[in-house]
């Protein structure tokens, strides 16, 4: 089936740092014309599943959304299995902000999440279960929409501990838009796997169009943000994830990913064994929204590698510029009709 353009965009139901949102217009270039199987190794938002669902690509496709995140997998299953619960659950937790503010906030984060996730949230291991009532996916969404930036944050003891955002009148139960979440994560052919990522591309293939969105290698030593798990991701698990990747192209797949453009990133995938992977670089400016400073959020060069060639799509307009190199992001704003 060839691939339809479209400016239909699914709104992801939670946010999530990197998200691809304001990336899709550049990364839909890469979507392959015709696939059989997708997989994503690092769902995380999702904002690239949702936009290929809503555009019917994914229609008689097997999909593997896999995260290594329980919390988020869970929060998915429970969407998914008892969307009117997580609902009514989620609607009690916005009138309870609306009341109470931050002072909600932090006694569900401290009185009621973390205890609540403590023997339901499995040791990372493949296939791992997650455990998760309506009232904790409930929960995990409220935290999410009302939580600084919509950072999922975990310390060093596996604790969330985001701090309270800065919203005057979030939008916390959105039942429209949550049975529509349910709806693409219930799809013929739709699954959601709790297991590292190296494992999900081991069974990448011919065939198969993979897109991997992993913790973004931190351009410098004061902008790292890895810690989705209490393990965090840093220098080794790039790695890791370098190998699997060159390997699944070499197999065969169509590999789309995106990350920084930290030296080392540029080194590893830019180099000979990603090379005859077939895989390329291609830089795209991109607006980074997670800082503690307002001031040092702006535009970077974000890395977009991947063995799909361009496509044209001149017909549909977008927020992203054309960069032209690693030294500087060169171009003009279009207007775009996509959200």
């Amino acid at each position: 089936m060839r691939a339809r353009e479209t400016s239909i965009f699914m709104r992801p139901l939670l946010k999530w740092a990197g998200g691809k949102r304001q990336l899709l217009p550049a990364l839909r270039r890469h979507y392959p014309a015709s696939f059989d199987r997708y997989i994503e190794p690092f769902v995380g938002s999702g904002a690239v599943f949702f936009d290929l669902f809503a555009a019917g690509h994914l229609e008689g496709r097997p999909v593997r959304l896999v995260d290594l995140n329980a919390d988020l997998i869970g929060c998915y299953r429970a969407v998914r299995d008892q969307t009117e619960a997580v609902i009514a659950a989620l609607a009690g937790l916005e009138d309870e902000h609306r009341a109470r503010g931050s002072a909600c906030y932090y006694e569900v984060r401290d009185g009621r999440f973390n205890p609540a996730r403590v023997g339901r949230v499995p040791p990372s291991r493949p296939g791992g279960a997650t455990a998760c009532t309506p009232d904790l996916a409930a929960m995990f969404i409220y935290l999410n929409r009302t939580g600084f930036n919509g950072l999922f944050r975990l310390n060093r003891h596996g604790a969330f501990n985001v701090p309270v955002g800065r919203y005057a009148a979030p939008r916390i139960c959105d039942a429209a838009h949550v049975r529509s979440v349910a709806r693409a994560l219930s799809s013929d052919g739709v699954s959601l796997e709790c297991m590292p990522f190296e494992h999900a591309l081991a069974d990448g293939r011919r065939g198969d169009f993979i897109y991997c969105d992993p913790p973004y290698a931190p351009l410098s030593r004061t902008s790292s943000f890895a810690h989705y798990t209490a393990e965090g991701f840093g220098a080794p698990d790039h790695s890791r994830l370098q190998a699997a990747v060159v390997a699944a192209a070499r197999r065969g797949a169509t590999v789309l990913m995106s990350n920084s453009s930290a030296p080392d990133i540029v080194a590893a995938y830019g180099g000979p064994a990603a090379r005859s992977a077939g895989l390329t670089l291609e830089y795209v400016p991109a607006r980074r929204a997670i800082n503690s400073q307002a001031t040092r959020r702006g535009p970077v060069n974000e890395l977009i590698i991947t063995n799909a060639p361009a496509r044209d799509l001149s017909n549909v307009t977008t927020h992203m510029l054309r960069a032209r190199g690693p030294r500087g992001a060169k171009g003009r704003r279009q207007k775009s009709n996509v959200a």
